[in-house]
C-alpha cells in the first residue's frame, strides 16, 4: 500500500526584526522535514514609536517582505502557509490597521498568537526534540518582544508565561543607544528583569523541580555559542549547553563593545549585536531567579511548534485544528496576488 504524499507546509513567522517563513514537508511518523528558509528584514520593533504605532515605512516592509513570502512558497509548490505575528505586531497600537494593509495587498491575513500560545506549542517542540527521558521540564525562550516561559512533565505544560523581557525591547527601553553601557546601568536592568521573574515564577516553584532545563531562540543559541558551545555548522545533534558562570564573565565584555565589535565576536549575528547584551542580562536573572547553573539549548523551537500541531493532525488522520484565529492559508487562493 503506497503512503500518502507528504504535506508541504510553510510557516510565516512576522516578529520584531523579520519576516521568516520556514517550509517543510510533514508525513506521518516523521518528523518535519526541512524543505527551505527564507528571510526578509522587516525592523518593526524599531519603526514602533513610543505610543506603539508601527510607522508607515516599516509597514511597507511588511507588505513587501509577506508577498515575498507567498510567491516563494507558492515556487515551492507549498500546500498549506500559516502566517502569524509575534510581540511586536501583536502589541502595536495600530496593529489591526496594519494587518487590513497587508490582507488587501497580498491576500493573507495574519493570525496572531498570544504570547502562552507561544509558550505552549515552543514547550511542544522542546518536548518532542528532548523526549521523555528529559522528566519534567522547563523551558525558556527570549524573542525580540517577549519572553516565554512554560514548564510540565507532559507534552502539554502545567504554566505557560510570556513576560515582557524580550531583549529588543529591553534594549529600547532600558539601555542607552550606544555603548559602553555603564555598570549602574546594567544592575537597573538586571533588578528590574529579576523582579519581573520573581514575581511571575512563583507558580513555577510550586511545581516539582525541573528535571531539564531547556532554552531555545536565537538569543539563546547566539549566546550559548559566544560561551563556546559547538558551531552551527556542527549540526543540530551536538549538544549545546549555555553555562551561568561563563555567562556572568561575558557581560562586561559585551556592555564594553560597539555594535559592530560585537558581531565580531563567535555566534553573534550583526543584526542581533545591539540586543545582545540585554539578552545576556535577562537570561542571567532568569538563571538566577530559578537556580539554573545551565540550560540546555534547543534547535526546535516555535515554528516546528506548529510544524508538530499540524503533523499531529495527520498521524491521527484527522483535520487540523484551527490556527489560533484563522486557518491556514491555501496558497492558491492568494499567490496571484502577492506583491512583485
Amino acid at each position: 500500500m503506497e503512503s500518502a504524499a507528504p504535506l508541504r507546509l510553510g510557516v510565516l513567522d512576522i516578529g520584531s526584526n523579520s519576516a521568516h517563513l520556514r517550509v517543510a514537508d510533514l508525513a506521518p511518523g516523521y518528523p518535519p522535514r526541512r524543505v527551505r528558509s527564507v528571510k526578509t528584514p522587516v525592523r518593526l520593533a524599531e519603526a514602533t514609536d513610543r505610543h506603539g504605532v508601527i510607522h508607515r515605512p516599516a509597514v511597507g516592509r511588511l507588505i513587501g517582505a509577506v508577498g515575498e513570502s507567498v510567491a516563494a512558497a507558492a515556487a515551492l509548490d507549498v500546500d498549506e502557509m500559516l502566517p502569524y505575528a509575534t510581540s511586536a505586531l501583536r502589541d502595536a497600537a495600530n496593529r489591526d490597521d496594519v494587518a487590513a494593509e497587508v490582507r488587501a495587498a497580498t491576500g493573507v491575513g495574519l493570525g496572531f498568537l498570544t504570547g502562552e500560545q507561544e509558550a505552549r506549542l515552543t514547550f511542544l517542540a522542546a518536548r518532542r526534540w528532548r523526549g521523555w527521558s528529559a522528566g519534567p521540564m522547563l523551558l525558556a525562550d527570549i524573542g525580540g518582544g517577549s519572553m516565554e516561559l512554560a514548564c510540565g512533565e507532559g507534552e502539554e505544560p502545567e504554566i505557560a508565561l510570556s513576560l515582557p523581557l524580550g531583549a529588543g525591547r529591553l534594549t529600547r527601553h532600558h539601555l542607552p543607544p550606544r555603548p559602553p553601557v555603564p555598570k549602574r546601568t546594567r544592575k537597573a536592568l538586571r533588578a528590574h528583569a529579576g523582579s519581573v521573574l520573581r514575581e511571575a515564577t512563583l507558580g513555577i516553584a510550586q511545581l516539582p523541580p525541573p528535571v531539564t532545563a531547556v532554552a531555545t531562540s536565537k538569543t539563546f543559541a547566539q549566546l550559548a555559542r559566544l560561551c563556546g558551545a559547538p558551531k552551527a555548522k556542527a549540526g543540530p545533534y551536538r549538544e549545546r549547553h549555555l553555562d551561568r558562570d561563563e555567562l556572568h564573565r561575558w557581560i562586561p565584555k559585551l556592555a564594553r563593545l560597539p555594535d559592530a565589535e560585537r558581531a565580531g565576536l563567535r555566534g553573534v549575528k550583526a543584526s542581533r549585536a545591539h540586543q545582545i547584551l540585554a539578552g545576556a542580562i535577562v537570561a542571567e536573572a532568569l538563571m538566577d531567579v530559578l537556580g539554573l547553573d545551565r540550560l540546555a539549548v534547543c534547535p526546535w523551537a516555535l515554528r516546528e511548534g506548529l510544524f508538530l500541531n499540524r503533523l499531529d493532525a495527520l498521524n491521527e488522520g484527522r483535520a487540523p485544528d484551527a490556527f489560533p484565529e484563522h486557518s491556514p492559508v491555501i496558497l492558491r487562493d492568494v499567490h496571484l496576488r502577492a506583491v512583485p
